[in-house]
């Protein structure tokens, strides 16, 4: 009986710590990576804001490519929506919700799994010398899972890389596009 007590004191103090310790951890995140294309905006613009040209350069689809995937609405436009469903790279889409044509793409990117969640991600595209400087931003807020789970791995150091195998990927296609 005695362990018993034990036992419970120890999983309410666990329960206690992760609950209280999860208000000191950081409310949100922003991750963000930039590279430079030579090529036009329109081209890069194209590549990002319809959905069909995006997923030829996406890094997730290419880590899976069996994902179910299902485009629609109207591409460069808002409301363009990419959903997908896969074994590794969960199910989700990204809708876009508003735009800057050959300057700006806001999209909302949802995931239902392994987790729920929600993030902004933007493509800026801001004209550099003779070609463009892109920067891919994602940011949203933790959820407390997601907050003791970035004590051991930051957001940047889990989809840091993804970006910037994506970006390489968009330059590549880009200006193979001209």
């Amino acid at each position: 009986m005695k362990f018993l007590k034990i036992l419970l004191g120890i999983i309410i103090l666990l329960a206690v710590v992760f609950v209280v310790g999860s208000f000191f951890l950081p409310k949100n995140y922003t991750v963000n990576r930039t590279t430079m294309i030579n090529a036009p905006d329109h081209v890069i613009y194209k590549n990002i804001a319809d959905f069909n040209e995006f997923y030829k350069w996406n890094p997730w689809a290419k880590m899976e490519p069996s994902a179910k995937v299902k485009f629609s609405g109207k591409p460069l436009l808002p409301n363009h929506l990419y959903e997908w469903k896969g074994k590794e790279t969960g199910s989700g889409y990204m809708k876009i919700l508003t735009v800057t044509p050959n300057r700006l793409v806001d999209m909302e990117l949802k995931f239902f799994e392994p987790f729920e969640s929600v993030a902004d991600t933007k493509f800026d595209i801001i004209p550099e010398g003779n070609g463009n400087k892109v920067t891919w931003t994602m940011s949203g807020d933790h959820n407390m899972i997601s907050k003791w789970m970035c004590v051991f791995k930051s957001m940047d150091s889990m989809i840091g890389k993804d970006f910037e195998n994506g970006l390489k990927s968009l330059k590549d296609k880009s200006e193979k596009d001209i």
